[in-house]
C-alpha cells in the first residue's frame, strides 16, 4: 500500500520540517509546491512556461496551472510508493482537484498540525532563514547553518508581530474551510504541534497508523492508536 500523506497547518506549525523528516525516513518524496513550481519553470515544461509567464507579470499562479504542476509531479515513478505533500492544496477548489488526481490510488491521509496562535507568533517572530537559498530553518533547533546548502542563517526582517498576525489571519480565512473539507474523512487526524519536534514526529506516525490506511506502509499494526497527542 502506498503512503499518500498530506500535511496542513498554519505558518510556523512546523509542517515543512516534519514533512521532510518523515519523507526522508520512509524513502518517499516530499513534494513542496514551491519546489516543484521552481523546477517546472527551470525545466521549461509546457505548464512550467505558463507558470513563468504568470510570475513574470507579477501575478500569483492560478489554480489551473498549480493543479497541472502537482498532477505532473505526482505522476512520476518516485511517487508510486507514496509521497508527502506540503503546501497544496490551499483552497477547497484545489482539494477537490487533488481528489480527482487521486482517483484509483491508495487513500490520502490528511494530518492537520494544530498550534495555538500565541505560540505561532512567537515562533514566526524568531524564525531564521538562509541568506543564500532562502530556505526556512527548522523551528527551535538552535542551528546557525542551513541544512540544505550550508549557508548562514539570519533572522527575517519582515516577521514583526503585526505582520505575523495578519499572515495568520489570512491563513485562517482561507484554510479553515479546507480543514472542514477533510475533517469528516476516516483518514483525517489532528496532532498537537506545540510539542517538541521529536514528540510531534512520534505523534505523526501514531496518527498515520490510527487511520489504518497507512498502517502497512509505516510498518505498524492496523488499529486506532491510544496516543494522547492524536485527535481523530
Amino acid at each position: 500500500m502506498a503512503l499518500n500523506l498530506l500535511m496542513i497547518g498554519p505558518p510556523g506549525a512546523g509542517k515543512g520540517t516534519q514533512a521532510e523528516r518523515f519523507a526522508r525516513t520512509r524513502g518517499i518524496p516530499k513534494i513542496s509546491t514551491g519546489d516543484i513550481l521552481r523546477e517546472a519553470v527551470h525545466t521549461g515544461t509546457e505548464i512550467g512556461l505558463r507558470a513563468k509567464a504568470i510570475m513574470d507579470r507579477g501575478e500569483l499562479v492560478n489554480d489551473e496551472v498549480m493543479i497541472g504542476i502537482v498532477s505532473e509531479r505526482l505522476d512520476r515513478d518516485d511517487a508510486v510508493n507514496g509521497f508527502v505533500l506540503d503546501g497544496f492544496p490551499r483552497t477547497v477548489a484545489q482539494a477537490s482537484a487533488l481528489d480527482a488526481i487521486m482517483t484509483g490510488h491508495d487513500p490520502l491521509i490528511v494530518i492537520d498540525i494544530v498550534v495555538p496562535e500565541a505560540e505561532l507568533v512567537r515562533r514566526l517572530a524568531t524564525r531564521m532563514i538562509c541568506e543564500s537559498c532562502g530556505a526556512n530553518a527548522p523551528i527551535g533547533d538552535g542551528t546557525t547553518t542551513c541544512v540544505r546548502c550550508g549557508g548562514r542563517l539570519v533572522q527575517r526582517t519582515d516577521d514583526s508581530e503585526a505582520v505575523v498576525r495578519e499572515r495568520l489571519k489570512v491563513y485562517h480565512s482561507q484554510s479553515e474551510p479546507l480543514v472542514e473539507y477533510y475533517r469528516e474523512r476516516p483518514t483525517f487526524r489532528s496532532i498537537d504541534g506545540a510539542q517538541p519536534p521529536d514528540k510531534v514526529a512520534a505523534d505523526l506516525v501514531a496518527a498515520i497508523e490510527s487511520t489504518g490506511a497507512g498502517a502497512v506502509a509505516v510498518g505498524k499494526r492496523t488499529g486506532r492508536s491510544g496516543h494522547t497527542g492524536v485527535q481523530p
